[in-house]
């Protein structure tokens, strides 16, 4: 069984307003470097494949060379929705039935080897794994006028967050069914739930932020700075 890591760095970053992808500002290094290092220590991570946009494939390059990632394997041009980004980076695999592919945000750069192992065992064992943490607040679901119609039990909500991992086969059958029905998901777990999967949610931990907006940097440069005196 191969493990394969697909990372998804083609947004367009509008929120971030800066005057160039997020994924390659710099906390000390580029936001996708953070997020590259991960995988690339991680044993039992065999390659990776980075899904960029056209324009910017050469700047993945060039990160990749400059902190000699070599598990990166490919590249591949990712599409004007993050489905589309997911659907290339599945297809453009050589993997057998059994393999298994990680889909992570390129924009989540905390994520914690435990929690990409835990991923990994999940998903071998339940055919889909999704990473999470409990919500911290309450959530209300609203009618169109923003008046509240329902509280909902704080104890069975999760937050979901990458990665998102799953067999090869499950992941494969899942894309090419949200393709022909023309389905569109906020997440690769929605399609495979489409498909009657009982999706394993793994624990993951609050500071696997992604990145989105310059106040997301902020944070981002406290929760590296965190991690750096911990690692003193």
């Amino acid at each position: 069984m191969k493990v394969y890591a697909i990372i998804l760095a083609a947004g367009q970053a509008r929120r971030m307003k800066a005057n160039k992808n997020k994924l390659f500002l710099q906390l000390k290094k580029p936001i996708l470097a953070h997020t590259l290092e991960m995988f690339e220590n991680c044993d039992k991570v065999d390659e990776i494949v980075l899904v960029a946009n056209e324009i910017e494939i050469k700047n993945a390059e060039k990160v990749v060379e400059e902190h000699g990632f070599s598990k990166v394997t490919g590249y591949v041009v990712g599409g004007s929705e993050r489905q589309r980004s997911s659907y290339n980076g599945v297809f453009s695999l050589n993997a057998a039935d059994d393999d298994i592919v990680i889909i992570h945000d390129g924009a989540r750069p905390f994520i914690r080897e435990e929690t990409i192992l835990g991923s990994i065992r999940d998903a071998s064992k339940f055919g889909a794994s999704v990473v999470g943490v409990p919500a911290k607040n309450t959530i209300k679901i609203v009618n169109t006028e923003h008046i509240i119609e329902s509280t909902l039990n704080r104890d069975n909500l999760w937050v979901i967050q990458t990665p998102q991992t799953f067999r090869f086969s499950i992941i494969k059958k899942a894309h090419e069914k949200a393709k022909e029905e023309k389905f569109l998901g906020t997440d690769d777990s929605v399609l495979a739930e489409r498909l009657g999967i009982k999706v394993k949610l793994t624990r993951g931990h609050y500071d696997n932020i992604k990145i989105t907006t310059p106040d997301d940097l902020i944070l981002a440069e406290n929760i590296l700075r965190k991690n750096n005196d911990e690692n003193v």
